[in-house]
């Protein structure tokens, strides 16, 4: 298995030839408004959402609601990289992104329990009391060969936020790229990855379109080209998909003076 996961030209043609099909993708989020133009055709196969009634959680019909744009404009950078990947609305976030640990909890379980096979997780906790938390949900997830993708800190890529400091976790920063199946790995952190999340163009709300920039936007990238590959080779765990994108991955360039900067 090792000999092969480090060929590269058979990993490369798992990336170059990949569609997504048969890959399952959880977007764990703010909700995904599948009328929204830009992800014209788009058909979830599961639209829930979390909520809190009195002292409980409920799962209760998402009704194809996005509260914040996040979710709609995450679904749609997956979809450009993985076209025939399968994907399922899951929403724990809010109006302004804001969430609980008890939700996204939750959220992580239904996707689980659905058998997915990406949780795209574009969001972080810093909350150092609430680590085992997330730990326990990460941890079963690699259990169950269940591929996680994480964002991380938008200003400081090495403050520690769950999931994304957990080693079974992809985790990415952003940068501006090209090249749609460019993207970096940075050896020695815990945010191994950088990929494409500056001034992407997206889905928002009310039938909007605009440029963001982010962790978020790289997070879901990667998972698209996860998806790629994963439909190439279906079965393949978090720890031998996470050697297969450090070989596939150009080398960041480290810039001393700016951690989520490249030298020139």
């Amino acid at each position: 298995m090792e000999e092969e996961l480090l060929r590269l030209d058979l990993a490369r043609a798992w990336l170059a030839e990949g569609t997504g099909r048969g890959v399952k993708i959880a977007v764990i989020d703010s909700g995904v408004n599948p009328s929204h133009p830009a992800v014209a055709g788009l058909k979830l196969i599961d639209d829930i959402a979390i909520v809190e009634k009195g002292a409980s959680l409920e799962v209760v019909p998402g009704e194809g609601k996005d509260f914040y744009g996040h979710g709609t404009a995450l679904t749609s950078i997956i979809r450009r990289l993985a076209p025939e990947a399968e994907i399922g609305s899951i929403r724990v976030l809010g109006e302004r992104l804001k969430s609980r640990t008890a939700i996204i909890q939750e959220g992580a379980r239904q996707a689980l329990d659905r058998g997915y096979h990406i949780l795209n997780c574009s969001f972080g906790c810093g909350i150092e009391e609430h680590l085992l938390r997330y730990k326990a949900w990460v941890d079963e997830a690699y259990l169950k060969n269940t591929h996680i993708v994480s964002a991380c800190n938008n200003n400081d890529y090495q403050k520690p936020e769950w999931p994304g400091h957990f080693p079974s976790v992809l985790t990415a920063n952003f940068c501006h790229t090209e090249d749609p199946l460019q993207f970096f790995f940075r050896p020695g952190h815990l945010v191994e990855f950088v990929a494409n999340g500056e001034e992407v163009e997206v889905p928002w709300l009310d039938g909007s379109v605009k440029k963001v920039t982010g962790s978020s936007y790289a997070a879901a990238h990667l998972t698209g080209l996860l998806a790629r590959i994963l439909s190439r080779r279906p079965g393949l765990g978090p720890l031998e998909a996470k050697l297969v994108m450090q070989k596939l991955a150009a080398r960041w360039p480290e810039n001393p003076d700016d951690p989520n900067e490249p030298t020139d």
